[in-house]
């Protein structure tokens, strides 16, 4: 019985795009037992996956956390992160390992030099490579994400959720990433359906005031709900609109026709929303053709430039109208 110890310690998304490497290994080697290390924070997202043997936390020292895991056994690692806390596990708990390639290099003639030598690859299909020694094949089943049984949903929540409405993750980590208030109250005032606004406590202030700009067809759930009751009104939605953040990947999934509006980062760093095999609509929005974009991997705070042109200029009335159409 293999022993395998998944290495991912951060964010919603990029664990979330880990989940078929997770799910391949469990149902092609049946015998393998899969243990999942990642921040506390994180827990959350995997401790309800069922092909997970345990989830163990980055909650103490490195190297005490190192000495508790090597005591497990471990057969294998696989480093789906790949950083410097990732090297000195593995070098510690010294047993075989396979390792994801982050394209740290490519990424940078693009982001810097605007030079294109990324592989046409989704990164679920480079994280799926460090399985590959194994046998284990993608079986194109797409992303996990396990709501549990019996989430507590509020007869308010209910309420809004029984008649067809579109979801809008207004929220991102970084501000580069987020359409501006007023864009989003644009794209809000043009789609013919109810509308629920989902995003987390630091996005409750701009959801509100969204709400209150665009009409009563729009609610804002930001900051009211858990992770995982985001994830069931995205679950009951006709389709979601998002920015490139965690809340897209959940939305992909839970195979949700999805359209996503990049702003600082591009879909060229193989990071779309991904159905595997599964034909669901999907729709990319992005202003194409800025010298300055991509400006970042991840985001900034602040547009390095100061114009934010790559959202500013988002065509809101094509946004709206994708969603009209899905």
């Amino acid at each position: 019985m293999a022993k395998f110890l998944i290495l991912r310690f951060s964010s919603i998304g990029d664990i979330v795009l880990t989940t078929p490497v997770v799910r391949c290994i469990k149902q092609q080697l049946p015998d393998a037992q899969i243990h999942y290390l990642t921040k506390p924070a994180f827990k959350i997202i995997l401790e309800h996956n069922p092909h997970i043997t345990q989830v163990h936390l980055l909650d103490k020292p490195l190297l005490q956390k190192i000495a508790e895991l090597k005591l497990l056994g471990f057969d294998y690692i696989i480093d789906l992160h790949n950083n410097l806390r990732t090297r000195i596990i593995k070098s510690v708990i010294d047993v075989p390992s396979f390792s994801f390639d982050k394209l740290n290099t490519e990424k940078a003639q693009l982001i810097h030099f605007k030079i294109n030598t990324l592989p046409n690859t989704h990164i679920v299909d480079r994280y799926m490579e460090t399985i590959s020694s194994f046998g284990v094949i993608n079986d194109g089943e797409g992303l996990d994400y396990f709501i549990p049984a019996g989430i507590n949903i509020s007869d308010e929540v209910l309420f809004l959720t029984s008649k067809p409405y579109t979801a809008i993750a207004i929220g991102a980590q970084h501000s580069t990433k987020r359409l501006p208030t007023q864009k989003l109250m644009e794209v809000c005032k043009n789609i013919n359906t109810n509308i629920i606004l989902l995003g987390g406590k630091e996005d409750e202030q701009t959801g509100e005031e969204i709400a209150k700009q665009s009409g009563s067809h729009v609610v804002n759930l930001s900051g009211k709900l858990s992770l995982h009751q985001s994830a069931w009104v995205v679950k009951q939605a006709q389709k979601v609109i998002t920015h490139d953040t965690g809340l897209m990947h959940i939305a992909a999934a839970l195979k949700k026709p999805i359209i996503s509006i990049w702003g600082n980062t591009v879909p060229e760093f193989g990071m779309t929303p991904y159905y595997g095999h599964y034909n669901i609509n999907q729709q990319l929005f992005e202003v194409n053709n800025l010298s300055c974009r991509p400006c970042s991997k991840i985001g900034f705070k602040t547009c390095p430039k100061a114009h934010f042109n790559c959202m500013n200029l988002q065509e809101t009335s094509g946004i709206a109208a994708a969603a009209n159409g899905l």
